[in-house]
């Protein structure tokens, strides 16, 4: 690891959340050298405690992370998953996906995100081309023609052609570069938490789309299954202050008995759910990655493999360009960044967004319609594996970290 008191780097990350600490892993595999700003501590991140959260990590995301050499340390803690089931409440029809249909392998894997962030911190940690400042934060930027000059809260400086912005949804950085974003709440709150059950999930994935939302069953190592539960924020509020019986009777009627006694073992989170998208990518030597960028509803799992591709194709515009001897903060850089990520960010917005709305409501024709449209898709095996291979990561122009490797 670099020493910290080099301010000068080939590229500014700025956050070390997850998708932060795999653009600066990817962009340092690429041979350049990378300083990471971040508000953080590293020790007060990561909990030896389970505390509920986790990823779904798709096909495409588990190449990056084993081309980067972090999947060797998160192996053992991630549950394949072998079969994705979706079912709309009440109606006979269901889509169900296989990964025997397309090829070796899981479609995905589940992960808690201690274990993945504890994976990522080591790989930055032992890689002699980063450089990571903790608990500092970026108060100015200075663009100039050659360079960028960021005035950190320690009374520092960092200098970079080229800064990252990792920061999240609300992303300082992005409204520093004055870009837009488009919000727009959905009346629903997630409930997240984890149960152990009594008999096993299979390696099964349950995407059932109930009045209030999705309810999302995603298994885990071991007996247990991570819940993605989605309500109305009224119905969400009393759900969270019931006591842990009531709350299990809750959760229970909704869940089923298929995988016998229900246990929760882990906290209760809540958060909001909306979609915000900024306008634009890039800014003058600026590059939004991750949330930061476009974040997007849960509906799919998608949210963190959307910001992994974010920095897969940063890293490799920016290595093509600086392989080349080019300023890889200049404008034609950035905008091949832009043009290749807005596509996936605007669709992957546009498919999670149309699904919500159609299933998250009890109206009649639209129930006739997702029952036609879930046996429909069902019954075309070409279609579904279109789908399918989506949902993977693995369809389109993928970065070179996301192509196939064996995990």
């Amino acid at each position: 690891m670099r020493s910290i008191n080099d301010q000068s780097c080939d590229l500014l990350v700025v956050g070390g959340g997850l998708v932060g600490l795999a653009l600066a892993r990817a962009a340092a595999h690429a041979g350049l050298d990378v300083l990471i700003v971040d508000r953080e501590a590293p020790k007060q991140a990561v909990s030896n405690v389970f505390d509920g959260r986790v990823s779904s990590i798709a096909r495409g995301s588990a190449n990056m992370l084993n081309h980067l050499g972090v999947w060797d340390l998160i192996r053992e803690d991630a549950q394949p998953i072998k079969e994705i089931r979706v079912t709309d409440d009440g109606s006979p029809f269901f889509l169900h996906y296989a990964s025997r249909d397309v090829g070796n392998g899981p479609m995905g894997y589940i992960l808690e995100n201690r274990i993945l962030r504890r994976a990522l911190q080591a790989a930055v940690e032992q890689d002699p081309r980063i450089a990571w400042r903790t608990q500092i934060e970026v108060e100015e930027i200075e663009c100039g023609i050659y360079g960028v000059c960021a005035q950190l809260s320690d009374g520092s400086t960092a200098n970079s052609p080229l800064v990252a912005a990792a920061d999240g949804r609300d992303s300082v950085l992005r409204t520093k570069a004055g870009i837009n974003v488009i919000n727009r709440s959905y009346g629903q709150v997630g409930i997240v938490c984890t149960v152990a059950h009594s008999l096993p999930h299979g390696a099964i994935a349950h995407e059932r789309f109930l009045s209030a939302g999705p309810f999302a069953i995603l298994p885990m190592t071991g007996n247990r299954s991570s819940l993605v539960w989605t309500e109305r924020p009224e119905v969400a509020s009393t759900i969270l202050k019931l006591g842990t019986s009531d709350f299990l009777g809750e959760l229970a009627w909704r869940f089923g008995d298929f995988l016998g006694q229900l246990k929760v073992v882990s906290p209760r989170w809540q958060y909001p759910l909306e979609l915000t998208m900024a306008e634009r990518l890039i800014a003058g030597r600026l590059a939004l990655v991750g949330d930061a960028a476009h974040a997007i509803h849960p509906i799919a799992g998608q949210g963190l493999n959307l910001g992994l591709r974010d920095a897969a194709a940063l890293a490799e515009v920016v290595s093509n360009a600086y392989q080349l001897g080019m300023d890889i903060g200049e404008a034609t850089v950035l905008e091949n960044y832009g043009r290749w990520r807005r596509f996936d960010g605007l669709a992957m917005a546009a498919v999670t967004d149309s699904l919500n709305r159609l299933f998250s409501n009890d109206i009649v024709p639209l129930r006739e319609i997702r029952s036609i449209g879930l046996a429909t898709v069902n019954k075309l095996p070409i279609l579904k594996a279109i789908f399918q291979r989506h949902a993977m990561g693995v369809l389109g122009h993928l970065p070179k970290l996301l192509q196939d490797s064996a995990i």
